[in-house]
């Protein structure tokens, strides 16, 4: 298993300090009992959102005029190691591997309950103003509770 955003193995795995569990339900298998191939991204949004409330970080809690600032997947990609079948139980670990000034970039891995890694993933979110649709700096106070377990 190697892709191009994981360096040293062990030590990305170690970055993991979060993570969700999942149960692969039938409705998102085809007919052979694989989990769907776009699944894993619903997955790594469930858990994307859960990393954020765990932190306290940008997760506004209605959006209305007053918010400065959205969370917006800019791109997102996974990396698939092993099949996944209807009822499997995943762990959906998620990181933060770079912040930068209004983006960061997470990684993301999903074990089964042999801890056998099915696949990974990253992604990069950038902070949006829903008014203007232009990016904005991530405050400093969420750029400090995510550098808090960031892998940088």
């Amino acid at each position: 298993m190697k892709a191009s955003y994981v360096g040293d193995y062990e030590q990305w795995v170690e970055g993991f300090q979060f993570h969700i569990e999942v149960r692969v339900r039938f409705s998102e298998t085809d007919m052979f009992g694989h989990m769907n191939n776009t699944v894993s991204f619903t997955y790594f949004e469930q858990a994307r959102i859960d990393y954020f409330r765990h932190l306290g970080v940008l997760m506004p809690a209605a959006i209305d005029e007053n918010v400065k600032g959205i969370p917006i997947v800019a791109d997102l990609q996974c990396d698939y190691v092993q099949q996944v079948f209807f009822d499997d139980v995943l762990r959906i670990y998620t990181k933060v591997a770079k912040i930068g000034n209004s983006s960061m970039d997470l990684h993301y891995l999903a074990k089964n309950q042999r801890d056998e890694v099915c696949f990974t993933g990253r992604g990069t979110i950038v902070q949006m103003d829903p008014q203007t649709g232009k990016s904005v700096p991530i405050s400093e106070e969420d750029k400090l509770r995510l550098k808090s377990l960031a892998v940088n």
